[in-house]
């Protein structure tokens, strides 16, 4: 049966997100049970002129993998993944696995070690990204095992995800473009400003945004979006914060996580559950250490913890930070094989203040 949401959100993420031309090369990678989402998008590229090319995954693969790669696969990095890191125009990622814990049983030095040999070619696509030279977008399709993950039905997830991206409404590209709007007066005023001092119940946090860009998340690279972020100056973080949420990576929930932060290293690190896991990954290397990313949520749509990182980050009330890799074209220098996002609910007794003038009460933008 035809689900006119299906159809919008796929001609959200053509024509809005990436915004594709006529002769674009369009890189379409979707999981194999994203197959009706792919359809769409591959019809909507074609309609706009794009050139599209179509890649499946799947996450019983991606376990085989890490199960059985030798120490010079894991390393290897393929001559295909390079050239479409420096030729493709746009790029749109639809995530639909098929277990989310798939890989929970793998060992983290595998990927620890391909995460590393990858880590050229997503330095590639980061920087064409932040020229211009490149536009992309990650979603997801609603699929039995993320709605399990939610604790909904597939059907109450659905109607979750289609009103989070707005593709249930008549123009879901105008609602985008509001939401650009409101952001947008966010992201000015936080222009040339340096000091920012998070302070709440879960969060004593100290960091410099000076000579550093905000960036308005507005559907461009997320779908759903909807937050602000940087990149802080690197050896700025002074503080502790401890996470609202679980944060999962690679199949794992690592949960109740606190880092200590000094000279914007993390020099504590603790978790309830899979602490090993958590330490692991912040020993990748040099970068894993340091914040890439200091965000606040706007999607006020999205209320509720899904275990879903693209929708949680947004949560309207939250914030959230990244260990490791940076964006460019917010100024950051950070640089890692791993981006990992933590997130703290502020809804309740907490602020933000930018160079002491309060900017963020309990979940809201205060601002004028």
């Amino acid at each position: 049966m035809f689900d006119a949401r299906v159809d919008g959100l796929a001609r959200l993420l053509v024509n809005y997100c990436v915004a594709t031309r006529p002769g674009d090369w369009v890189l379409i990678r979707g999981d194999l049970a994203a197959q009706p989402l792919v359809e769409r998008v591959y019809a909507h590229v074609l309609q706009a002129g794009g050139q599209p090319t179509v890649l499946y995954g799947d996450d019983r693969l991606e376990e085989a993998f890490y199960r059985t790669a030798s120490p010079e696969q894991l390393r290897w990095l393929s001559p295909a993944d390079e050239l479409l890191a420096a030729r493709v125009d746009a790029r749109i990622v639809i995530r639909a696995p098929s277990n989310t814990r798939a890989l929970t049983g793998v060992d983290p030095g595998a990927q620890r070690l391909h995460q590393l040999a990858q880590k050229p070619v997503l330095d590639r696509y980061r920087k064409r990204a932040a020229t211009g030279a490149h536009r992309w977008v990650v979603t997801n399709y609603p699929c039995p095992a993320l709605a399990q993950e939610a604790d909904l039905s597939l059907a109450a997830f659905e109607e979750f995800v289609y009103a989070a991206t707005y593709a249930d409404q008549p123009d879901p590209m105008a609602a985008w473009q509001a939401v650009h709007d409101r952001q947008q007066r966010l992201v000015e005023w936080l222009a040339g400003k340096s000091d920012v001092a998070v302070r709440g119940p879960h969060v004593d946090l100290r960091l410099s945004i000076a000579g550093r860009t905000f960036i308005n998340s507005d559907g461009k690279r997320n779908m759903p979006s909807g937050e602000i972020f940087t990149g802080p100056v690197e050896d700025s973080v002074e503080g502790w914060i401890r996470f609202s949420y679980p944060a999962l990576r690679g199949g794992r929930e690592v949960d109740g996580v606190e880092l200590v932060f000094a000279q914007g290293r993390v020099v504590e690190a603790k978790a309830s559950k899979n602490e090993a896991y958590l330490l692991s990954q912040l020993d990748s290397d040099a970068g894993a250490r340091y914040l890439g990313e200091f965000a606040v949520g706007t999607n006020y749509q999205i209320q509720r913890f899904t275990k879903n990182i693209l929708y949680d980050e947004k949560i309207g009330g939250t914030l959230h930070v990244a260990l490791g890799a940076g964006y460019p074209e917010t100024g950051s220098r950070n640089e890692s094989s791993i981006h990992w996002d933590f997130i703290c609910d502020m809804r309740t007794d907490s602020e933000i203040r930018v160079d002491g003038e309060l900017f963020y009460k309990d979940g809201q933008f205060v601002i004028a």
